[in-house]
């Protein structure tokens, strides 16, 4: 390809709606345009990514035995209906009428007609276990689009969904993806890491794992182990209660006026006592029910926790008037004492302490020396906090460390929620109906690509990793007019072709520094200039767009080694 011929419409500036590195490198070096909120058009540099991508997705998938098919995107009601999505998917489903009055969808997710497909075509355990896929546009009607690719309202996704006959074969199944999303990762050339995750809205009751690029600019929280492999989402991450109780002898509760401290600050500042002294009560509204949540001063509301320890299907904070109403205080001032017809759950620390201070359900007021037990009697203590980093691992005795990422691809064990709800069935040895037992495989192709640019990038631009990049090399000679250079030039861009090597040729009549900048900005990963000592002395400059090391070497054997580089960096990924 000739940079003059290239649709790559570079800007200088950074574009006014760009947020993240991502986006403003995307939009400047000519990638990707916006179309409308949440959806881009992928120009030719981005297009050749992603096909890349998607090929090693594909290679990847087909190795472990799946089956590649195309999937509508536009799916009945019925079928959501019947798997009971259609009414609490939410405000995210791109929903649409046809000229008969009929709901349909705009795939977001494809579960239902996957589902659908395989009960109708398969009926002996002989026929299991299945893996399909697909790789196709996803769609989600996003609140607040944003960040380019990242957070899109139409995107680019693989999915594969496995039917096996047990729960044995799920988990075979789940291994097999585990460890092929592993492989994917690794040969796009990308930084990683599989994290214990929430299914979200997919659902399912078994395992689910989230790959994560590692990125300080991802949106994800995450922990790890400094000692063992355990690692997790912090909506997911199970917390450590700590130590035995407090031998500290039991006080009397009373009553002490906190006039104007609302907050655990004030509280603590108010009464001269550290934070984890406090519990801190929240109270919280689902579609059924008010609940009282309650955690130690000093630590967060884990409200995915909180919600699937519930089952509820919303959880939002109650607002002034429901918790005046409830408790008889402004809040800021609730707490679990005497509060009666409402559900209180505690988290496992608060079990450890002892005399405590929480609010007294009277504003401006507070009670010291509460007791767990003694006082109150919660409906349930469970594990409903947000894990820090520093605190104990869940599995050994290390320490969590924290760390961002950036969710590329999740792996989910379904179980039977959607074969019992669709009734997809097989007959067993003995001729009796089982359900399916399935699992979900998802990676966002285009997040992925926008997530190496996260992970790979510095002030000039991408760095592309070998394996992903649209072009593995651009060839620069530094005067278009010079016939001897551009003679040298067409004929190390023509044999690299032959070889392989994915090149580019920049022979615009422009200033060497305007190629060299707009080179870096796209991110080839070897930059080949090709100036007056490639006439002179016969010898080229090869730069390393990760490292800048430059290397000079001989015309001759140029294309031999440059075709060694291009192939050793994608072998080291594999």
């Amino acid at each position: 390809m000739r940079v003059s011929e290239l649709l790559a419409p570079t800007l200088r500036e950074v574009p006014a709606e760009a947020e993240v590195i991502s986006h403003i490198l995307m939009l400047r070096a000519g990638m990707i345009r916006k179309s409308a909120s949440g959806v881009y058009t992928y120009l030719p540099l981005a297009y050749r990514v992603i096909k890349k991508v998607i090929e090693i997705v594909r290679e990847e998938m087909d190795a472990k035995g799946g089956q590649e098919l195309m999937l509508p995107i536009i799916q009945p009601a019925e079928l959501w209906i019947e798997s009971g999505r259609w009414d609490v998917y939410g405000d995210e489903l791109f929903r649409l009428k046809d000229r008969h009055g009929r709901d349909f969808s705009l795939g977001p997710t494809h579960e239902e007609i996957i589902t659908a497909l395989v009960r109708g075509e398969v009926r002996s355990y002989k026929q299991l276990p299945l893996l399909l896929y697909q790789i196709q546009n996803k769609y989600r009607d996003e609140r607040r689009p944003r960040f380019g690719l990242m957070r899109g309202r139409e995107f680019v996704m693989k999915d594969l969904y496995s039917f096996d006959r047990d729960n044995a074969g799920l988990d075979e199944s789940y291994i097999q993806m585990y460890e092929a999303y592993s492989r994917i990762f690794t040969r796009c050339g990308l930084e990683y890491r599989p994290v214990e995750a929430d299914p979200g809205a997919i659902g399912g009751t078994g395992g689910t794992h989230e790959f994560m690029v590692m990125a300080e600019s991802g949106e994800a929280a995450i922990v790890y182990c400094d000692k063992c492999s355990y690692a997790a989402n912090v909506e997911k991450a199970e917390a450590v209660a700590g130590q035995d109780p407090s031998d500290e002898a039991v006080s009397p509760v009373a009553e002490v006026n906190t006039p104007g401290a609302r907050t655990i600050e004030e509280v603590s500042a108010f009464l001269n006592i550290t934070a984890d002294k406090l519990i801190k009560t929240l109270v919280y509204q689902t579609e059924n029910m008010m609940v009282l949540a309650l955690v130690r001063g000093d630590r967060e509301i884990n409200e995915i926790k909180l919600q699937n320890l519930l089952g509820s299907l919303q959880l939002v904070l109650a607002d002034e008037r429901s918790v005046a109403d409830l408790t008889g205080a402004e809040p800021g001032f609730a707490g679990p004492v005497g509060m009666k017809n409402v559900r209180i759950i505690a988290d496992n620390e608060v079990a450890l302490m002892r005399n405590a201070v929480t609010g007294a359900n009277k504003t401006d007021t507070h009670l010291i020396n509460v007791n767990p037990g003694r006082d109150f009697v919660p409906d349930e203590t469970a594990d409903i906090r947000l894990v820090k980093e520093g605190e104990l691992c869940p599995r050994c005795q290390g320490t969590l460390l924290a760390a961002r990422g950036i969710e590329v691809g999740q792996v989910f064990k379904l179980g039977t929620k959607y074969s019992k709800a669709m009734g997809a069935k097989f007959l067993d040895e003995n001729g009796k109906e089982q359900l399916m037992v399935m699992g979900c495989y998802g990676i966002g192709v285009s997040r992925t690509v926008a997530a190496a640019i996260e992970q790979n990038h510095d002030s000039d631009g991408i760095i592309w990793p070998m394996p992903i990049a649209p072009y593995h090399a651009v060839i620069v000679p530094v005067s278009s007019k010079d016939e001897a250079q551009m003679q040298i030039a067409e004929s190390l861009y023509k044999s690299l072709w032959e070889q392989g090597v994915e090149t580019v040729i920049d022979e615009r009549n422009e200033r060497p520094g305007v190629k060299f900048k707009d080179a870096d900005l796209i991110g080839y990963p070897l930059r080949i200039v090709i100036g007056n000592k490639a006439v002179e002395e016969s010898t080229i400059e090869i730069r390393h767009r990760r490292n800048g090391n430059v290397q000079t070497i001989k015309v001759d054997g140029a294309v031999d080694m440059i075709k060694k580089i291009v192939e050793d960096e994608i072998a080291a990924s594999r």
